[in-house]
């Protein structure tokens, strides 16, 4: 089984550049998208019906800003849109699909640069999600949480780590989270397979950084340890473009 995530950066936009002819070529059995920009009243019936999917979008209440998606070959036992907590809801960050064997995120977190606010904002939510992901794995749920986590967790993720330091995406408060994370038993996918291997998902658009490869690791599959067992492959599709990200994989 096929699982992918992308921060598109605008599903209109990607639309234009062949997503949809990439997603039938790739052939994702779910594939998770991050920063949509899109309402359901713009969802055209050519994003929404893609032929062998099942579609599933939330979108935030202020337009052209965050939304997630899921494609989907199998048909989820349930969809939910959201955590119950409606100033992460109203965003438009998290999508969460059921299937018979596991329970898959598709999650775009908030970004933290912008002031001490969203900063606070951030850490709310990633604490937030982590509680109801633990709600979830006390019923006996195998997790997959997958998305733009907009934090590269240590100095391997990010190619100029002294410099960015003092900067949201690389503070030691959001890193720290990274290991809390870890620390209840969720599972860095990528860096469990690859080891130090570097590899990055986003880059700016700004200075060549992409030709030059100055990115950061910001988007993940984390699995409960669980699952670890049937993940066979975990990887970074960095030569897939269209968007400032790259996807991610894994192969169960």
């Amino acid at each position: 089984m096929k699982i992918y995530s992308w921060n598109v950066n605008g599903i209109r936009a990607i639309k234009g550049k062949g997503f949809i002819e990439w997603v039938i070529s790739e052939k994702p059995d779910v594939l998770c998208i991050q920063e949509t920009k899109i309402q359901e009243d713009q969802i055209v019936a050519q994003l929404k019906n893609i032929e062998g999917y099942y579609s599933y979008f939330s979108c935030a209440q202020k337009k052209g800003y965050s939304g997630v998606a899921i494609y989907t070959k199998q048909k989820p036992l349930s969809v939910n849109y959201g955590i119950g907590i409606e100033k992460f809801d109203s965003e438009g960050r998290i999508l969460i699909a059921e299937y018979e064997d596991f329970i898959l995120f598709s999650v775009y977190f908030p970004n933290g640069q912008k002031d001490e606010d969203r900063l606070s904002y951030k850490m709310e939510f990633y604490d937030e999600l982590l509680a109801y992901c633990e709600l979830l794995r006390k019923k006996g749920k195998k997790l997959i949480i997958c998305g733009d986590y907009n934090t590269a967790h240590n100095p391997i993720d990010l190619k100029n780590p002294k410099a960015n330091e003092k900067y949201s995406g690389f503070l030691p408060i959001e890193r720290a989270w990274m290991d809390k994370f870890i620390s209840y038993g969720y599972v860095d996918t990528f860096r469990h397979l690859h080891g130090e291997e570097i590899k990055y998902s986003w880059w700016s658009y700004r200075f060549k950084a992409r030709e030059k490869n100055v990115g950061w690791r910001l988007d993940y599959f984390f699995v409960t340890e669980d699952l670890l067992s049937v993940v066979k492959e975990a990887d970074i599709l960095n030569e897939v473009v269209g968007s400032d990200h790259c996807p991610v994989s894994i192969i169960l």
